[in-house]
């Protein structure tokens, strides 16, 4: 299993904004490729503990069945991000590529 990480950050005004558009836009969207291998989508919210900086930062983890699945979602260059436009508009700030996990071990508690 692969977890796929990506972040963001906006301004504490449009927070709720961005979450609402990952929630009912932009997942939704993803879910309806039906592209092999995801498995789920996390969402992660916290405000940045910097002074200097007064945002939100949000962090998807996509868990992919394997490397290959990944490239169903972006394509051959697996470590680039996908940003929608609506997600453009939003946000401060992104990074410009994934990080990409190889899931050594995974203990539900259920």
């Amino acid at each position: 299993m692969i977890a796929r990480i990506w972040r963001g950050w906006t301004a504490p005004d449009k927070a709720d904004a961005y979450e609402t558009a990952l929630r009912e836009t932009i997942i939704p969207s993803i879910e309806a490729r039906g592209i092999s291998g995801l498995l789920s989508i996390d969402i992660l919210r916290r405000v940045d503990g910097n002074a200097d900086l007064d945002e939100v930062e949000f962090s998807t983890i996509f868990w992919f069945a394997n490397e290959s699945d990944i490239a169903g979602f972006v394509g051959d260059d697996m470590t680039i991000a996908n940003i929608p436009d609506i997600a453009r508009q939003l946000l401060s700030r992104w990074d410009a590529r994934a990080v990409h996990y190889a899931v050594q071990d995974q203990r539900s508690q259920r």
